[in-house]
């Protein structure tokens, strides 16, 4: 079973948040929420979010994939959080998955994890002259390599539909989908 890591910081953009656990856990996989200090977290539209555990109480786990929420206020707490940039580049040096939406696609670019590759995030979070070799898409997901980006909330449900295709498989991904009595939409380029 693939586990997932989705740290969750004061200010993090619930529908996302709430969207990416949800339907992780869906399909089976194992998803760790850690907030990055104790306690519950107040989302970006209040809704309050019950963390599993710390981000210092899983620092030394192994995940097979690392997953932002946005959210303004949330972002800015994930990029000045130096644990958070440690977790990012170690998962991008074993091989594994990190994948980010709407502003938090900022965090993989500080973290070095977006030069040279393709991205995505909300409008105005990413900017292509301040990554080195940064290709900017407006496609609802953007998969380069081991990296995957999405534009915001309206796409929450499209991202966490590839990261399950990603971590288990079409078939996986077509039943979670199947049983939202949501169509299904084409792989993400």
């Amino acid at each position: 079973m693939a586990r997932v890591l989705v740290p969750l910081a004061e200010g993090c953009e619930e529908l996302e948040a709430v969207t990416i656990i949800d339907l992780l856990r869906r399909a089976g996989i194992e998803v760790v929420t850690a907030g990055l200090e104790p306690g519950p977290v107040k989302a970006s539209r209040g809704v309050v979010l019950v963390p599993d555990t710390t981000l210092d109480a899983v620092q030394g786990e192994d995940f097979d994939m690392v997953v932002l929420p946005g959210g303004g206020p949330g972002t800015e707490r994930l990029a000045q959080d130096g644990r958070v940039r440690g977790i990012l580049r170690r998962h991008a040096e074993r091989g594994r998955w990190t994948a980010a939406i709407c502003a938090a696609p900022k965090v993989l670019a500080e973290a070095g994890l977006l030069e040279g590759r393709r991205a995505t995030s909300y409008p105005g979070c990413l900017d292509a002259a301040t990554v080195p070799g940064l290709r900017y898409e407006e496609a609802p997901v953007v998969r380069d390599g081991k990296v995957v980006t999405s534009r915001g909330p309206g796409t929450a449900m499209d991202f966490a539909l590839e990261l399950i295709e990603l971590l288990e498989g079409r078939a996986k991904r077509e039943e979670v989908e199947a049983a939202l009595q949501r169509p299904a939409a084409a792989p993400a380029a």
